[in-house]
């Protein structure tokens, strides 16, 4: 069974950042995907960022330039860091992995862009 275990979400004005962690149970190595999508109240869930099992990576459009996707395959933790933060990134960012046809997702964690 696979574990994703996401920190690092809180409060943040405009123009602010933050850093969201994903730690996950066992290597990522052998993930077909592993990223981040988010929920924001009345609104469907969505990808905002992910790496593909190539190396390669995609963003959501409206995150492009903001934001980064990384990983350390050491801790088997995925990154997300978020920059320019804006209200309408108000939401619940929620870790992803697929493996095969299995899809696993964390417990989420609030992001808040206020003043």
């Amino acid at each position: 069974q696979v574990q994703l275990v996401e920190s690092g979400g809180g409060l943040v004005q405009p123009g602010g950042s933050l850093r969201l962690s994903c730690a996950a149970s066992g290597s990522i190595f052998k993930f077909d995907s592993i990223g981040w999508y988010r929920q924001a109240p009345g609104k469907q869930r969505d990808l905002v960022a992910s790496f593909i099992n190539d190396g390669s990576t995609n963003y959501a459009d409206s995150v492009k330039g903001r934001f980064t996707i990384s990983k350390d395959n050491a801790k088997n933790t995925v990154y997300l860091q978020m920059n320019s933060l804006k209200p309408e990134d108000t939401a619940v960012y929620y870790c992803n992995s697929w493996l095969g046809q299995l899809v696993y997702w964390g417990q989420g964690t609030q992001v808040t862009v206020s003043s």
